[in-house]
């Protein structure tokens, strides 16, 4: 299912050019972008522009954040935002399934999931104090709200919530908890916290959504991802945006050749 087919520019601002994002050579030849595979990963080296692509995309679309904020109330995407005004995207089927996330953007959800946990059991214990001497029916009906309330955070995430794995881990564990079928999932370098292994894993979820039709848009880096199949993938370079075949990337070429071969890289140490 192809929910976002394809994005336009409406018209660029007077001086447009001098004043970030639009600054991005990118940019510049940038008219449309079509979309024609459920999963596109933007590819380029860093300051390309591909992450910031991505962050309009999300403002455009009025995306959530993996926290549930909208990212137009997100002031570090302001900038961007202003990018995203002049996006006219078409859609197949809109949805509003789904959501935005950046690598960092994981620390603080994480954070404040774990700040929630300990409010609630807080919570929980005051009124065990409270209610010291009365019946366990009026402390239970006391206790209801937050009980509940942990025991859907406990059945999203597990026992020990995000906090309790390690990184990679609880970044692997958000991804398989929050994914639902026909959602829009616009994920910036996703790889950044997840071993080999947790990669692979990672596709074969990319592959079970897709199956329940949702569409992914991710900036990547990593060879591993980006070998899904059947992907579409968008290279940022030369300042252009131009689909580009896995065997010839850049990144695929240079990791196979270093992995063959890493004293004819390292000998130049």
């Amino acid at each position: 299912m192809l929910h976002l087919q394809s994005l336009a520019i409406r018209k660029w601002p007077a001086g447009w050019n001098h004043e970030f994002p639009f600054t991005l050579a990118v940019l510049q030849s940038l008219r449309k972008l079509e979309f024609t595979s459920p999963v596109t990963f933007f590819v380029g080296e860093n300051g390309s522009g591909k992450s910031t692509l991505l962050e309009a995309i999300a403002c455009a679309a009025g995306a959530i954040t993996v926290g549930s904020e909208n990212v137009k109330t997100d002031k570090t995407l302001a900038a961007v935002g202003k990018l995203a005004t002049h996006f006219k995207l078409n859609w197949q089927q809109r949805t509003h399934k789904g959501f935005f996330l950046r690598a960092e953007d994981f620390f603080g959800y994480a954070k404040r999931l774990a700040q929630m946990r300990v409010e609630m059991e807080d919570e929980m214990q005051a009124v065990d104090a409270e209610y010291q001497g009365r019946s366990e029916t009026a402390k239970g009906l006391a206790k209801m709200a937050y009980a509940r309330e942990l025991n859907d955070m406990r059945q999203h995430y597990g026992e020990g919530l995000l906090d309790g794995y390690s990184h990679g881990e609880s970044f692997f564990t958000l991804f398989q908890s929050r994914f639902v079928p026909n959602g829009l999932y616009l994920l910036d370098e996703p790889e950044a916290p997840l071993s080999p292994i947790r990669q692979l894993a990672f596709i074969a979820a990319l592959k079970q959504m897709v199956e329940q039709n949702a569409q992914f848009i991710i900036a990547t880096h990593s060879p591993i991802i980006m070998a899904f199949p059947e992907a579409t993938i968008l290279s940022f370079e030369k300042a252009r945006i131009q689909p580009v075949q896995y065997e010839k990337l850049e990144h695929v070429t240079l990791t196979r050749d270093f992995l063959n071969n890493p004293q004819a890289f390292l000998k130049h140490l």
